[in-house]
């Protein structure tokens, strides 16, 4: 899959022209599929956050609000009692899918037990644009500084890529670059603490940062 991974969504032109570009056409002439399903593992979301993304409210003009020819949801939870073969060709048939922040250890969770992240490898075409927690959840690890989902084994994710991600860079009093140096400490391994001018494009392995605003890298 091709990978572009947010803290805020699609902010700024250069994430924006990145979208495009991994999409090979402009945003108004794909159809993406919204994935609310990390929502429900993280106290701070429920019901009227869900509905503001699925609607394209003003909170999410930066990914679910950009335009898109078609938009859909796909809400991982109900995956396993429909069936493959009622799912999959939604899935296939779509040019993006809109993965929204929560809790990033119960977004993993359910891609494994939905089938999707089994799904991923064969779809080459398809692009992934994670906001917060629909990005972390793409990494080895979030640290137990991010889990707020109570059933949670660990802080492990679906090590899809190598590096770690600490979001929302100075948008909260507890997510200063003194905290992401503390939690980047603990992860043991290559990460990026991203504001939410910044993306992570990440295609056959190859990273790139797209960034407005600021970042930091760590461990590399």
């Amino acid at each position: 899959m091709k990978l572009l991974l947010t803290s805020g969504g699609v902010t700024n032109p250069s994430i924006h022209s990145t979208l495009e570009q991994l999409l090979g056409k402009p945003v108004a002439e794909c159809h993406a599929l919204c994935v609310p399903t990390a929502q429900w593992g993280h106290p701070m979301c429920g019901p009227r956050s869900v509905r503001g993304l699925v609607a394209a409210e003003p909170d999410f003009q930066y990914f679910t609000g950009l335009g898109w020819a078609s938009l859909g949801v796909l809400e991982l939870t109900a995956l396993p009692t429909i069936g493959a073969e009622r799912w999959v060709p939604w899935v296939r048939e779509a040019d993006a899918l809109l993965v929204d922040g929560g809790d990033a250890t119960y977004l993993s969770h359910w891609m494994r037990e939905s089938g999707l992240a089994e799904l991923l490898p064969s779809l080459p075409d398809m692009v992934w644009v994670g906001v917060s927690a629909g990005s972390m959840v793409m990494t080895p690890r979030i640290g137990e500084y991010f889990v707020e989902w109570p059933a949670a084994p660990d802080d492990r994710t679906l090590g899809v890529v190598d590096f770690s991600i600490f979001p929302h860079l100075n948008a909260f009093p507890q997510n200063t670059l003194a905290d992401a140096e503390r939690w980047a400490a603990g992860i043991g391994g290559p990460a990026y603490a991203i504001d939410e001018q910044t993306a992570i494009k990440v295609v056959d392995g190859a990273v790139e940062v797209v960034s407005e605003g600021h970042w930091t890298e760590f461990g590399s």
